[in-house]
């Protein structure tokens, strides 16, 4: 473990997902970003049968701990991840436009459960209150998704956007207006819950108002 630089921002979000990035900003938490370098698809497949609410955990707690190897050190890191259940089967990252298009014919006028996996590793030194715990937890959330018409789906994964994002769909962006409802955290829909962050942040003894920016 390393000391804390005071001059940093003490938390380390393991992620390159905008919209997670734009939770915590607009949350007035103040945080260093940095992208874990994974095969999702191995970690799976070598982790066997898992729940969705399981496989996102394992996978936050993967990122949190690569990132963690890659930092300087002595931040609390917070890794992230999310699927979208749908009738048992998980729907990740389309990643191509024919994928898109079949996953939001397949989701128009249903309701699904988005699953955001979070972990939380503690790397400040003892020194400074450190606790070296890693711990993390589930949010999940129930999404209703309006009937969309064939014209207005093409036209949304012309856009590019749902294409690298889980579920294939964005709740804070473009993919907003075809979104519903949503039952229980609003936030683990974009991938980031601020309420289980919180919860995490206080199991290690830090207030989140202590991350808040100082304008």
């Amino acid at each position: 473990m390393s000391a804390v630089d005071e001059s940093l921002p003490l938390l380390l979000l393991a992620s390159a997902s905008q919209g997670r990035r734009s939770t915590l900003e607009r949350a007035g938490i103040e945080f260093d970003a940095m992208a874990a370098d994974l095969d999702e698809d191995a970690l799976l497949a070598a982790a066997g049968d898992l729940e969705p609410a399981e496989a996102v955990l394992l996978l936050a707690r993967e990122k949190a701990h690569a990132v963690l190897e890659e930092s300087e050190g002595g931040y609390v890191v917070l890794g992230c991840d999310s699927m979208l259940e749908v009738d048992g089967e998980v729907i990740g990252k389309p990643h191509t436009p024919e994928r898109a298009t079949e996953r939001w014919r397949e989701l128009r006028g249903r309701t699904a459960v988005l699953h955001s996996g979070h972990w939380l590793v503690d790397d400040r030194d003892v020194e400074d209150e450190g606790t070296g715990a890693t711990i993390g937890a589930t949010a999940s959330a129930e999404v209703s998704f309006a009937d969309l018409s064939d014209e207005e789906i093409e036209a949304y994964v012309a856009t590019g956007e749902p294409l690298g994002v889980a579920g294939g769909f964005t709740i804070d962006g473009l993919g907003g207006p075809f979104i519903t409802s949503v039952t229980g955290d609003p936030h683990a829909v974009v991938g980031l819950s601020l309420p289980l962050l919180r919860d995490l942040l206080g199991l290690i003894g830090i207030g989140v108002h202590e991350l808040w920016r100082e304008d």
